[in-house]
């Protein structure tokens, strides 16, 4: 017994997948002893893999990219669409405000405080092509800024995201990568082929939430030092990253509703009041005609931008931004992905990708214009010089835009806390999705296991600052998103598989023989009088005891005399058939209770046991997509035995087609 119990405890506190825990944590350790043994060194190294990736694989980026914006596109779409990423009768589990304002927080929200101001003056100081410091190079940096930051970025998430969620709350499979596979490898995913995919979705989403870690952590120096004089340098860098990851580690041990949750409205809050303060004290007409603008002008630039690699003339300039983007994203894309999909579960696909690609997207150009255009507008009429300020320390950038806006100080205190919040639920957000993927998909891993993960996040941004900065931070991102973006590819081709065979089976419901074609004659005015009265959970009981589950026995019996599996499982409030035809083509047909409001018409009184006086009970007929939301209460045993003919009949229809 004392044996029992210690194993039991054991298994409480490590609930892990121990090959991808450990082969994760070890992948992730080599990196760190190669970058902190010789700094030197591995900044060097960490170049020559930056260049080699830009000249020799940036193409495979680009397309890589373009196929995942086309895929979401497509998908959303087409009648594929309305699948819903959960049981057809599941409901958003958030409402659209906490999720949009998680799905921002998550995604990029340390990014467009770094490169919010810096990267459209940037682009406008040294453009790709044409003469910089112009009117025209300032519009054209503000399509760039909108490239790296919008459509492309998010379709990236929304292709992870959309993947995990359909077969986590679809199918039932683990919250993890490797689910996103198993059209194409089917129980593979489970073996040694699985353990790869995930080791490398941890490994990608280190690196890559180590860079944002890392770019808010100079940020955060930046700022004390512009408001209170504090050094900048790699060792507050230091104590700032030690610092803010104990209170990310205190925001990850609170789950996502306690803590996750709260911070990224609050986060929501602090941005919507910075950006609108910039936006009434800055030249707001300018700002709102630049908004259209610069929208109309990257919808119009969307396609050839998609594609340029600026074959023709060759330079360093999409390496250390396009490619850098594409890498981070791509980086990013377990991680986001996995918590986009963790809060969209019960929303359509159609929902999901116009909510993933649109919302953040739309407020990331606003971002962008009221900051980015007002840096740009400072700079053509001499009222600052932001190149300068840019050029010298891209981290003090946002700091030296708001020093010359009215209320200087309380505007700045309120980025320095912003940057602090995002930091914090980026890393906690992180640290929950590694821990999800190394324990299997358990969403509820033990809270050790996520402190682990926090801090090694925290490690990692540490050294990669130490190995070379910023350079090393980009790199470290762009080089792990390699192997994920052809994990990728390889995931929109099964995710479309899955939902081709979806979309068939949906098509066979909707246009097989129907059902009530083999009903009996209902006789009708028992069902009329089981509709007016509207009826108590003791009578549901009787009705599921008596009629239901003696009707899915007889089926289940004569299906397994011609030689099928066939199995009933019997709750008090539910009751399932499964035959078997093959793991994936399995035939369910369930019976489940549910209570709702008395409708408005009900004119008999309730009696017995019921959910207060205002709620009555469905028998709702389920199948593998969840509840079809029609009631068969009242149905005679050959009446449910007919319902779940003609639904068999039509997944048989499925099968031929």
């Amino acid at each position: 017994m004392a044996a029992e119990e210690t194993s039991r405890k054991k298994s409480r506190l490590f609930q892990a997948n121990a090959p991808v825990f450990f082969g994760s944590a070890a992948l992730i350790l080599v990196a760190l002893v190669f970058a902190a043994s010789d700094p030197d060194d591995a900044a060097t190294i960490f170049a020559s893999i930056q260049s080699w990736i830009v000249h020799e694989m940036g193409w495979f980026y680009v397309a890589s990219v373009a196929t995942f914006l086309v895929f979401a596109v497509g998908v959303a779409a087409s009648s594929m669409g309305a699948i819903r990423l959960g049981p057809d009768d599941s409901v958003p589990d958030f409402s659209t405000g906490s999720w949009f304002a998680m799905l921002f927080s998550a995604g990029m929200g340390i990014g467009i405080m770094f490169y919010g101001v810096a990267e459209p003056v940037l682009h406008f100081a040294h453009p790709p092509r044409g003469e910089g410091g112009t009117v025209e190079a300032a519009r054209n940096a503000m399509q760039l800024a909108f490239f790296h930051w919008g459509l492309h970025a998010w379709a990236i998430y929304a292709v992870v995201g959309m993947a995990l969620a359909y077969f986590s709350f679809r199918h039932g499979l683990p919250l993890t990568v490797r689910s996103a596979l198993y059209p194409l490898i089917g129980d593979r995913i489970h073996g040694w082929m699985g353990h790869i995919v995930d080791i490398f979705a941890v490994f990608g989403t280190m690196f890559g939430v180590a860079t944002s870690l890392g770019l808010g952590v100079m940020q955060v120096n930046a700022g004390l030092n512009y408001l209170f004089g504090i050094d900048m340098s790699v060792g507050v860098q230091l104590t700032l990253i030690a610092g803010i990851t104990l209170l990310a580690t205190g925001s990850v041990a609170s789950g996502i509703n306690a803590g996750i949750r709260r911070l990224s409205e609050l986060n929501l809050v602090l941005a919507l009041s910075l950006m609108l303060f910039v936006l009434v004290v800055g030249p707001t007409v300018f700002l709102l005609q630049a908004a259209m603008q610069n929208t109309g002008g990257y919808l119009s630039e969307l396609i050839g931008k998609t594609f340029t690699l600026y074959a023709y003339q060759p330079n360093d300039w999409i390496g250390s931004w396009t490619l850098f983007y594409w890498g981070w994203w791509i980086s990013w894309s377990p991680f986001v992905g996995m918590f986009i999909a963790r809060i969209s579960r019960g929303r359509t696909i159609r929902q999901f990708v116009i909510g993933v690609l649109l919302v953040p997207s739309g407020f990331t150009f606003l971002w962008f214009t009221v900051f980015g255009n007002t840096a740009l507008a400072m700079q053509l009429d001499g009222t600052a010089q932001m190149v300068e300020a840019v050029q010298a320390d891209v981290a003090v950038a946002l700091f030296q835009f708001l020093g010359h806006l009215p209320f200087a100080g309380i505007s700045m205190i309120v980025a320095t806390l912003l940057v602090v919040t995002f930091f914090v639920t980026s890393s906690d957000s992180g640290s929950l999705v590694i821990d999800i993927i190394t324990s299997g998909g358990n969403p509820e891993p033990p809270v050790w296991q996520r402190i682990f993960w926090a801090l090694m996040e925290g490690v990692v941004a540490a050294v990669l600052l130490l190995a070379g900065g910023l350079a090393a931070l980009q790199t470290g991102a762009i080089a792990s998103a390699l192997p994920l973006a052809a994990i990728l590819l390889v995931v929109c081709y099964g995710l479309f598989t899955a939902l081709r065979q979806e979309t068939r089976r949906q098509q066979s419901l909707q246009f097989g023989i129907p059902v009530v074609a083999s009903h009996p004659p209902l006789a009708w005015k028992r069902r009329l009088g089981t509709l007016l009265h509207q009826p108590t959970r003791e009578r549901a009981l009787v009705f599921m005891r008596d009629i239901v589950t003696p009707a899915l026995n007889d089926v289940a019996a004569e299906i397994r005399g011609r030689g099928l599996d066939a199995d009933v499982s019997v709750s008090p409030d539910e009751v399932r058939l499964t035959v078997g035809h093959g793991a994936s083509d399995d035939f369910l047909y369930g019976v489940a209770l549910r209570s709702v409001p008395v409708p408005s018409f009900a004119v008999t009184a309730l009696e017995g046991e019921r959910e207060g006086p205002d709620h009555t009970w469905r028998a709702e007929a389920a199948l593998r997509e969840g509840g079809q939301r029609y009631d068969i209460m009242g149905y005679t045993r050959e009446q449910v035995i007919a319902d779940l003919l003609g639904q068999y009949e039509r997944h048989m229809h499925y099968l031929n087609l």
